[in-house]
């Protein structure tokens, strides 16, 4: 297996982390549910990406691998998600309808954050043709190497219950389940630093 490079994204790579996040993120229950028709997805889920975790960029913790494989983006302890325009982005492209559960699950996110400072994975995602190579396990090693530094909790909600094995190898445990209506379940999870 080749080794890969993990590295910091600059404002030059934000195009492409981004790019990579949406064809990573296409097949997602929780992502295509906000967005179900293809061309919405791919019209409006760029700027959900920079509005859930585009602050990664301004505080260097936005990774990616070689070619653009595997991309994630971090937020640091004490740095919250743009909530307002990601709250504003979704009045304006999701369905009147499914709104309501929106805000029922961000209420329910909020509840299961910890209360102590941790790095928050806000969104990763691996290339589908790249996938179960090692990209994903790189990225994600990479960053947990800083929450073990720091002496830091790590802390995300993934939207793929076929995902959770992944972050258990990683020392992510499972808190809950977080869901409302039709909107499939997000599993808030959180790894202690070692």
């Amino acid at each position: 297996m080749t080794t890969l490079t993990v590295k910091t994204a600059t404002a030059s790579d934000e195009i492409s982390v981004i790019d990579t996040i949406v064809l990573a993120m296409s097949s997602d229950p929780v992502m295509r549910w906000l967005y179900p028709d293809p061309h919405n997805y791919l019209l409006h889920f760029p700027d959900f990406v920079r509005a859930f975790g585009g602050k990664a960029f301004e505080h260097s913790s936005a990774y990616y691998t070689d070619g653009y494989t595997a991309a994630a983006l971090w937020l640091p302890p004490g740095v919250c998600q743009d909530t307002e325009a990601m709250v504003s982005m979704l009045q304006r492209n999701v369905s009147g309808t499914d709104q309501g559960e929106l805000m029922a699950i961000f209420e329910q996110m909020d509840r299961f954050h910890p209360r102590d400072p941790y790095w928050y994975l806000s969104i990763i995602g691996v290339d589908p043709a790249k996938q179960s190579h090692g990209c994903g396990s790189t990225l994600l090693q990479h960053a947990l190497l800083q929450c073990d530094r720091d002496s830091k909790l790590a802390y995300l909600e993934s939207s793929n219950s076929r995902n959770i094995p992944f972050y258990e190898r990683h020392g992510f445990e499972v808190l809950g389940t977080i869901q409302a209506g039709t909107l499939p379940p997000l599993f808030p999870m959180c790894r202690k630093p070692r």
